[in-house]
């Protein structure tokens, strides 16, 4: 197979003699040779760009048996037949073959004909076949999708966790992590979790200046949605919605107005996915309207555009179901929808989450960093790689560098909220530096001590929401930090210190969100006043309403509306004058419940 002009180093050769190429992209090599020297590498590079050859080049200079790790079914199978067409020896174990297809693909394997084995984690960390891979020469495993591993990161998968024992099971062979979606938190925790931060982490630009981004405020969205697909006229989309029946609404209605669209949720039949999925991989302009469902592995290089029709979970998840678009390097769209009652809709689904107070802290600090990109004053682009810790200049390809929106200087408004931020230590999140600002005499602010402070009710004359934009609009901006990693403290970067002292403005881009509908705008209103911890609070305080109207056998709403409960959430009354207050008390629930709701909301605060 090595032609006579080959070059001599082995990595090169195999890169030209089996994959074709003359070169290395960036930051291919440096992964191989630290994979060839025998060391871990945890390496982020962007969608696109050729993660899989920085194990799988190795894996044939080295010989020996190689590892495979990825999430779905459909993701291996495509990297094996691409292995088989190059002329490598590649196998998959997976659920969706036969068994006997299976066992013979093990032999394969086993008798040292295969050099790359494809196994999802919960096949590959059971104890026979850990056991059954100990007697092989294993040179190499290589973990996809590692994000998948880290509960902080846009797409964990609990049966990752596992892996974390690979490094006892298969001591001494050097183990690749992969990702092209992964913060500093999520890095830091993959680092520790699968290497016990013994790695060499490798991580590449995520620039991707080829797709242009773009955010709308949501008003009607499917007149929004058709409006923008119109523009692209027989080019191959993805269009993301948050419900499954959203999803087929969304393709419902495309092709009702000429769009060649499918649709394409976990809620469909495997064959119904699998057709839908062919189609949008063959067919040229096929648009496909998708859940979260649809993304991960999937390699069509001349997808031109990725509109949200909701809003994402968060940057990590945003940057990576864009990057499916323009993976060809030619020109991309990446349009996004947001409205209020999506965030309040993301705000619901991170408290209903079956997870520990920690990660829905952090998963709220996401979704404002998120917010805080929706709502940028500047360069888009430079928002969304700062939060990956990449500085950038401003890109010319986004709609705000194209077309600038109206700024307000909002620089004495912005030293108040730092001020706050710097005398109540550096420690405290967006809610409570908020109240202070308001001047709300809370348990919280007073016991902390912060009803003293001289900012203290400083900027009571504007709304709760302007202020929680405004704090989002500074971190967006590079003023302010938020500790993801920690509690969620909001900290003043250099550039927030210049701006103390005199030597920066800030300029504030006003309310980018219309409320629509008096009754309706307050409910939204409500909740979007809530921090990540008033939320928690109400869905503690659903439970106790669930529980009384089972007990009454009386519909839940005939205890305390959602408002009523709302308000009690954001009020946290500590006594009966103060729960009388709340919206929908009258003096018999107040007699009947008020002091059930007030142990309630005292003992979260006890717990938070």
């Amino acid at each position: 197979m090595t032609r006579p002009d080959s070059p001599q180093d082995p990595k090169r050769q195999v890169l030209k003699d089996v994959f074709g190429f003359d070169d290395f992209r960036p930051g291919q090599e440096q992964a191989v040779d630290t994979i060839l020297s025998g060391n871990h590498v945890l390496t982020v590079m962007p969608t696109g760009s050729g993660k899989s050859l920085c194990f799988q080049v190795p894996a044939l200079v080295m010989g020996g048996l190689t590892i495979v790790v990825s999430p779905l079914v459909a993701l291996m199978q495509d990297q094996v037949a691409a292995l088989r067409l190059a002329g490598v020896a590649a196998e998959s174990i997976n659920s969706s073959r036969h068994r006997d297809d299976n066992v013979m693909a093990w032999k394969r394997a086993a008798s040292g004909q295969t050099r790359l084995l494809y196994m999802a984690p919960e096949r590959l960390m059971t104890d026979r076949m850990l056991a059954a891979l100990s007697k092989l020469p294993i040179s190499l495993i290589a973990i996809d999708e590692a994000h998948c591993i880290s509960q902080w990161g846009p797409a964990f998968r609990p049966e990752y966790e596992a892996l974390s024992r690979l490094r006892e099971v298969f001591p001494g062979v050097p183990v690749a992590a992969l990702t092209a979606t992964a913060d500093e938190v999520t890095r830091a925790d993959i680092a520790q979790r699968l290497f016990g931060g013994r790695v060499e982490m490798l991580v590449l630009g995520f620039d991707r200046p080829n797709i242009k981004l773009t955010v709308e405020p949501k008003h009607e969205w499917k007149k929004q949605l058709l409006s923008f697909v119109k523009r692209h006229p027989g080019q191959s989309g993805i269009v993301y919605c948050l419900s499954r029946k959203k999803t087929e609404e969304a393709a419902e209605f495309l092709v009702a107005n000429g769009v060649l669209a499918r649709a394409y949720h976990a809620g469909m039949d495997k064959e119904g996915r699998e057709v839908n999925q062919n189609a949008f991989m063959t067919e040229p302009g096929m648009v496909m309207v998708a859940t979260i469902a649809f993304g991960m592995g999937i390699d069509k290089s001349d997808v031109r555009f990725v509109f949200h029709a909701d809003l994402p979970g968060s940057l990590e998840a945003y940057y990576q179901e864009i990057g499916r678009a323009g993976r060809d390097g030619g020109k991309a769209e990446a349009h996004m929808l947001f409205g209020l009652a999506d965030i309040r809709m993301r705000r619901m689904f991170i408290d209903q989450e079956e997870a520990g107070e920690e990660r829905k802290r952090r998963e709220h600090q996401r979704l404002d960093a998120l917010l805080g990109y929706c709502e940028a004053p500047m360069c888009r682009r430079q928002i969304l790689l700062a939060y990956f810790g990449e500085p950038s200049e401003p890109c010319g390809n986004c709609d705000l560098c194209l077309n600038p929106v109206a700024l307000e200087d909002r620089t004495e408004d912005a030293r108040k909220a730092l001020s706050a931020v710097h005398r109540s230590g550096e420690r405290y999140g967006a809610a409570h530096v908020i109240d202070i600002l308001r001047g709300a005499d809370n348990e919280k602010v007073i016991s902390a001590g912060h009803h003293e402070l001289p900012v203290f009710g400083a900027g009571a004359g504007r709304k709760k929401e302007e202020w929680r934009s405004m704090i989002r609009q500074l971190v967006a901006a590079g003023f302010l930090k938020i500790d993801i990693g920690g509690y969620g403290g909001l900290g003043i970067t250099p550039k927030g210190r210049a701006l103390m002292h005199g030597d920066e403005v800030f300029r504030f881009r006003p309310e980018v969100l219309q409320r629509a509908g008096k009754r309706k705008g307050r409910e939204i209103e409500a909740m979007e006043d809530m921090s990540g911890e008033d939320v928690s609070l109400l869905a503690s305080l659903k439970e106790l309403r669930l529980r009384l109207a089972k007990e009454r056998q009386v519909p839940a709403y005939v205890i305390f509306s959602d408002r009523s409960l709302a308000d009690m959430a954001l009020r946290r009354p500590r006594d009966s004058d103060q729960f009388a207050e709340v919206n929908g008390v009258g003096a018999a629930k107040l007699r009947e419940f008020g002091d059930m709701f007030l142990t309630a909301i005292r003992d979260h605060r006890d717990t938070v």
